[in-house]
């Protein structure tokens, strides 16, 4: 008997990504892509939002509730908090290209018809998703990419990148066969999990700080 393995069982979105068309195509094909198993549970493709004209691409860890059931990311309570910092450090929220390392929501449930818990992507789920944020990269070409937390540095520069070994300092990286300039820096949903006022306050401060050296490299 032979059988057949579904698309999801090969573990890359390479399949799906279209070799043309710029990010309307790239949109498109994406809300199909069968790449992982991480879209049977999702409600859609979460792809990234901004023009091909972008000075700075934001990359993410993953959608969350919110941004799954919108189909845009960053729309949540963290981006809400990001697009708050980004103004702060001098970045217009609107001229970023903003994405995530994983396109689809990973999630997990205490009960049947609970809230959905966020849970963190394998480092195999985003080598699966890496065909689509390269491409988003190949055609938005920014001039500064910001890691937002350790996942989304794990998806580009490998599995030993830790957030608090770089974050805020101007980098110099090959990535995907092009150089490109990267800052790190926390997830904002890391600042909201703060339950302190003082320490959520102090890192909302660093992230704006971490951002500031992004707003002075696009200078």
């Amino acid at each position: 008997m032979v059988t057949t393995r579904a698309p999801e069982d090969a573990y890359t979105a390479e399949p799906f990504v279209p070799d043309r068309g710029g990010l309307p195509a790239l949109r498109r094909a994406a809300a199909d892509c069968r790449g992982c198993p991480l879209h049977r549970d999702a409600t859609r493709t979460v792809f990234g939002e901004g023009t091909a004209r972008a000075r700075v691409m934001l990359i993410g860890e993953q959608p969350g509730d919110q941004e799954d059931r919108q189909g845009k990311p960053f729309v949540g309570p963290a981006g809400h908090l990001l697009d708050r910092a980004l103004a702060e450090a001098g970045i217009k929220p609107g001229e970023a290209y903003v994405t995530n390392a994983v396109k689809h929501f990973k999630f997990t449930r205490t009960e049947p018809r609970k809230r959905r818990i966020h849970k963190p992507p394998t480092l195999r789920e985003m080598t699966a998703c890496a065909p689509w944020l390269a491409a988003e990269l190949a055609v938005v070409e920014p001039e500064l990419i910001v890691l937002l937390g350790a996942s989304a540095g794990k998806a580009l520069l490998g599995s030993s990148f830790r957030v608090g070994e770089v974050r805020g300092a101007l980098l110099e990286r090959e990535i995907h066969g092009r150089p490109e300039k990267l800052v790190a820096t926390v997830h904002p949903a890391s600042v909201l999990r703060m339950r302190d006022d003082a320490d959520r306050k102090a890192a909302y401060e660093g992230l704006v700080a971490d951002l500031k050296v992004a707003a002075r490299a696009l200078m």
